[in-house]
């Protein structure tokens, strides 16, 4: 309950200084503005075709970046040639800031749907891969050495103890990879997207219809809110070793 008095309190003030005059109210329109250009999003059917564009991308790339990160961070962390030899690349490309990589992706693969999973795809890539490298490379010796009496198949203790050792840092991976999703899947939007809902804020910055833009952040910022929240109750349900490690 308490949790909803600062929400309350930053509505009420955005409404207050919106209607005082001290802002132009056509570009800082107020809450009431946004929340009835919500309902008539709703209403239209547009924003639900907007949502599903963007939570589709979002839920395919973090998939694809997680599966390529989660792989190679475990092989990097615990074989040394690996670490070797793509650590190093993957240090250089972890630096590059995702959004300026596309650019470059325009031009080598379009404005299509490969290029924007691509793009989310590369961004989440490296949260999840720096997490679980460090994750698999510090896996405590004595679980090893008890692995290696208990079976020599190397595939049951890459399941059985290495992947479950470093479960807590893929889960935290995979958390920040969520919200690097999120913020990809806008910026792959505004390049040549026809749906979604970074194109319908980049539609209405044009068309001055700033309570659809800020309508569009603010649901952004819900999904990205609410698919944190399931996340973090699901991991916690499919992994319940990793405990409170999340907050």
């Amino acid at each position: 309950m308490y949790c909803l008095l600062p929400l309350l309190v930053f509505i009420l003030v955005w409404q207050a200084v919106s209607e005082s005059g001290v802002v132009n109210r056509t570009l800082f329109p107020p809450a009431s503005e946004v929340f009835l250009a919500i309902v008539e999003l709703i209403k239209s059917g547009e924003l639900l075709v907007h949502v599903k564009s963007s939570i589709w991308r979002v839920i395919l790339g973090l998939t694809l970046g997680s599966l390529a990160g989660t792989t190679f961070g475990l092989l990097t962390g615990r074989i040394k040639f690996f670490e070797e030899s793509f650590s190093p690349i993957f240090q250089v490309f972890r630096s590059f800031p995702p959004v300026a990589v596309i650019p470059l992706v325009i031009v080598w693969l379009g404005i299509g749907e490969i290029a924007k999973l691509f793009s989310i795809s590369f961004a989440v890539f490296f949260p999840v891969w720096v997490n679980t490298h460090i994750g698999a490379s510090q896996i405590p010796v004595h679980f090893l050495q008890a692995a290696r009496t208990l079976t020599n198949s190397v595939l049951k203790k890459w399941l059985k103890v290495i992947l479950p050792a470093s479960m807590p840092f893929i889960v935290a991976g995979m958390r920040n990879g969520v919200a690097v999703a999120f913020i990809m899947v806008f910026v792959s939007e505004l390049a040549g997207s026809s749906n979604g809902l970074g194109y319908l804020m980049s539609v209405s910055q044009l068309t001055y219809r700033m309570d659809n833009l800020i309508a569009g952040l603010l649901v952004l910022g819900l999904l990205g809110a609410l698919t944190d929240y399931c996340f973090v109750k699901f991991t916690r349900r499919l992994f319940p070793w990793i405990g409170k490690t999340q907050s």
